[in-house]
């Protein structure tokens, strides 16, 4: 085999590794971005009260009108991981159950009552790609809609 024939098989296998490398990051995009726009086409009619009793130092107090699920739905999610918070909303994704996906995005705070993006979305969406590299193994272990939903039903804050 001569130098140049080593060069052009060398050459040739780079590139058929950097094709498989970029298929798959184009897989992962429009597998994200897909899930996005479906979950974004939900327009229901929900309306949240978010009045509070300021006047008193304890924040624990608030009106009546007060949905107190969510503030400790909220807390609950802060105490969470990052690691936690990617397996959650991933293993949402898993299930293709877009109310479900709604559910765990307002639960960890990504999204508000009436389902616009917080300002974490954005970042939280682009960590999430780089997550999904180095966790396959958390991926495999939920590679049904059924394993997923359990996960979630196991994991999502009360």
């Amino acid at each position: 085999m001569t130098r140049n024939q080593k060069i052009a098989l060398g050459c040739g296998g780079g590139g058929c590794l950097a094709l498989i490398v970029v298929a798959v990051a184009s897989g992962l995009i429009f597998y994200f971005a897909q899930s996005y726009s479906t979950n974004r086409n939900y327009n229901d009619d929900v309306t949240a009260n978010r009045n509070s009793n300021s006047n008193d130092d304890d924040l624990m107090n608030s009106n009546d009108n007060d949905d107190s699920s969510s503030s400790s739905s909220s807390s609950s999610a802060a105490s969470m991981s990052d690691d936690d918070k990617h397996k959650l909303y991933h293993a949402a994704l898993m299930t293709t159950d877009g109310e479900l996906v709604r559910r765990v995005t307002i639960k960890l705070g990504l999204m508000d009552e009436d389902y616009t993006p917080s300002p974490e979305y954005e970042e939280f969406v682009s960590n999430h790609v780089g997550w999904v590299l180095r966790n396959t193994s958390f991926i495999q272990s939920i590679s049904t809609q059924e394993k997923a939903r359990e996960y979630v039903n196991n994991n999502l804050p009360e």
